[in-house]
């Protein structure tokens, strides 16, 4: 506006422009407030744009990545809290030269043969190179509990092998034992990791398990897994059909550490 009042642009031809100044400058207080928020939002988005650009450099690459690890972090750390602690094989010793007994028998060495290793790949392993160890020669009828997670324990405790074998003779209609039931009774174990066996020919089974579908201990038909004893120097110090949990189990275990 010109200085005579005229509305019409002035002679330096700047456009025409509104300006009012308030008679009072409390009148701008507002307008003060939303200059200063203004300004604050702004530092704000600054300082986030100067956080988050390293990770938005490349895309969504980064954050994408930075997820995984960070998710692959914590499954390993919780894998390496509550998973099972594997057992540490151990070293095999000398075959004892004159066991009092004969193969297949308690005070004698294993059957002579061979038998399948499921762990990774299935490989034929002589049996008397799986000591010193507990061998759970299991049934096709057995219903998993408790007793393979506490042999698992104490053998983990006594640095030895544990073995779950599964019985391969049929049993009042029911087929022999499957590997993928065994390996589901395996996994209930948390302390200790039981490993399983294939034994096509029953070498174990037929050495020292009852036939299947005979009474057991408890007055079952062949329900329940046999324990066999197994010294560093393949003697076979005990057999139990039926075993429980408790001291005397333990004791069992223990032995063999010296054997």
């Amino acid at each position: 506006m010109r200085p005579d009042g005229d509305p019409e642009p002035d002679d330096y031809g700047l456009p025409r422009v509104d300006v009012v100044v308030p008679d009072d400058a409390r009148e701008l207080d507002r307008d003060i407030l939303a200059y200063h928020r203004e300004r604050r939002q702004r530092r704000r988005r600054a300082r986030i744009r100067r956080l988050v650009r390293p990770a938005t450099r490349y895309g969504l690459a980064i954050p994408i990545i930075t997820g995984a690890l960070l998710i692959a972090l914590v499954s390993g750390a919780m894998l390496t809290a509550f998973g099972p602690r594997p057992t540490p094989r151990p070293a095999v010793s000398l075959l004892a030269p004159h066991p009092v007994a004969s193969p297949g028998q308690v005070n004698g060495t294993l059957p002579a043969g061979e038998v399948f290793l499921t762990t990774g790949t299935s490989r034929k392993t002589p049996l008397t190179d799986l000591r010193p160890a507990v061998f759970a020669i299991v049934p096709p009828t057995y219903k998993c509990d408790d007793l393979v997670a506490e042999l698992a324990a104490r053998t983990q405790d006594a640095k030895l092998n544990f073995w779950l074998v599964a019985d391969p003779r049929a049993a009042s209609g029911h087929a022999g034992l499957k590997v993928k039931r065994l390996t589901a009774c395996a996994g209930t174990a948390h302390a200790g990791a039981p490993q399983i066996i294939e034994d096509p020919s029953a070498l174990l089974a037929g050495a020292y398990a009852p036939a299947p579908g005979s009474a057991g201990p408890s007055g079952s038909a062949g329900a329940e897994l046999t324990a066999v004893f197994v010294r560093p120097d393949g003697v076979v110090t005990d057999v139990v059909r039926a075993p429980r949990a408790g001291p005397e189990l333990t004791a069992k275990v223990k032995s063999l550490e010296t054997g």
